[in-house]
C-alpha cells in the first residue's frame, strides 16, 4: 500500500505514470478491473460535489466496495487516536480517501498502517488529485506538457499550491501564479517547489497582472472563498479587483489555442463570467470529469499499481 498525500512525495515519472493512466481513463475503455475484492472508504469531513462522487464512481468501476463515512461518524469525534483509527481501518480498508479542513500533518498520521493507502482529497494546504485532474486535462487536449505555460489566478490555495508541485515534478511544464498581494501561494510551498525542481524556476509567484509573460496556454481560477474558510479581512473582495476572468482579462494573455481552466465549483460573477466558463475555450467540464479518471489512477497506483 502506499499513500498519496502530497505531490511532494512523488518522484516526477510517478507522477507522469499517474497522469498517463488518466489520460487512459478518459478514453472511457477500462480492460480490467484491478480493484475487484478491494474495499475503499471515503471520509469527508466537509462538504463535497465533485471530489466526493468522483473517488466513489471511480472506485466502482475498478471494481472495489465504497463504503462513506460522513464527519461525525467515526469514533474520532469520541476520543480515539488517528494512530489506533487507522491501525483498526487498515484491517478492513485497502484505502482511504479524506478531505478535511486540516493540514496534512493528521493526514500522515492515518497514513501510518502499512496496510492503509491513505490518499488526500483535499486539505488545508493542498489538493493533490486536483493538480493530477488538471495535468490530466491539459495531456489529454494538447497532447503534451513540456512546453506548456499554465496561468493560475486568484487565490493562493490548495489548488493552486498542487499546481505549483505539479510544475516542479512536470518537466518543461511552466506556471505563473498571479494572486493579489497577501493572498498568495505560502513561500513554504515555493521553498520545497524550488527544491523539487532543483531550482529550474519552472514556478514563478507574482502579484502584479502586468508581470505575466503571455501569451499563455491555459488561464486557470478558482473561486475565492476557499472551501467555505472565512478571511480574516471582511473587505478582502476589494484585493481582488481586476483578477476576475472576464473576455477582455481572457483575451488579454491568451493566443489562437489557450484554454480555460476551472476547478470548481464557480462562483458566477466573482472569479468568472458565464461568457468565459461556458464559452468555446473552457474545458471546466472535461476537467471535471478528470476528477474521476484522476481518483482511479490514483486509487490504483496506491493500491496495486507499479513502482
Amino acid at each position: 500500500m502506499r499513500n498519496l498525500i502530497s505531490l511532494a512525495d512523488l518522484k516526477p515519472e510517478q507522477l507522469a505514470r499517474i497522469v498517463a493512466r488518466a489520460v487512459e481513463f478518459g478514453t472511457g475503455s477500462v480492460a480490467d478491473q484491478p480493484l475487484a475484492g478491494r474495499q475503499v472508504g471515503v471520509y469527508f469531513r466537509k462538504s463535497s460535489t465533485r471530489t466526493r462522487t468522483s473517488f466513489w464512481s471511480g472506485a466502482t468501476r475498478l471494481g472495489a466496495d465504497v463504503i462513506t463515512f460522513g464527519p461525525d461518524e467515526l469514533q474520532l469525534t469520541t476520543g480515539e487516536t488517528v494512530e489506533d483509527t487507522s491501525r483498526v481501518l487498515g484491517q478492513y480498508l485497502d484505502a482511504l480517501v479524506v478531505r478535511t479542513n486540516g493540514d496534512v500533518a493528521e493526514m500522515r498520521r492515518l497514513g501510518g498502517s502499512p496496510d492503509l493507502a491513505v490518499v488526500n482529497a483535499l486539505s488545508l494546504d493542498e489538493h493533490p488529485t486536483q493538480a493530477i485532474a488538471d495535468l490530466t486535462t491539459l495531456a489529454e487536449h494538447f497532447g503534451r506538457l513540456d512546453g506548456l505555460h499554465v496561468l493560475v489566478v486568484g487565490e493562493g490555495n490548495s489548488s493552486g499550491a498542487a499546481l505549483a508541485l505539479a510544475g516542479a515534478l512536470t518537466p518543461g511544464l511552466r506556471i505563473t501564479l498571479l494572486s493579489p498581494e497577501g493572498y498568495e501561494v505560502p513561500k513554504t510551498t515555493l521553498d520545497l517547489v524550488d527544491e523539487l525542481s532543483g531550482g529550474a524556476h519552472q514556478v514563478r509567484r507574482i502579484t502584479d497582472p502586468a508581470e505575466v509573460e503571455g501569451p499563455v496556454d491555459a488561464v486557470y481560477t478558482s473561486r475565492w472563498q476557499t472551501m467555505g474558510v472565512p478571511k480574516a479581512d471582511p473587505n478582502w473582495l476589494a484585493a481582488f479587483e481586476g483578477f476576475a476572468i472576464d473576455r477582455a482579462f481572457f483575451e488579454r494573455y491568451s493566443g489562437p489555442d489557450t484554454v480555460f481552466l476551472h476547478d470548481l465549483p464557480a462562483v458566477r460573477g466573482q472569479e468568472v463570467t458565464d461568457e468565459v466558463l461556458d464559452g468555446e475555450r473552457s474545458l471546466a467540464w472535461r476537467q471535471a470529469h478528470h476528477k474521476m479518471t484522476a481518483a482511479m489512477a490514483v486509487l490504483e497506483w496506491c493500491v496495486v499499481g507499479e513502482e
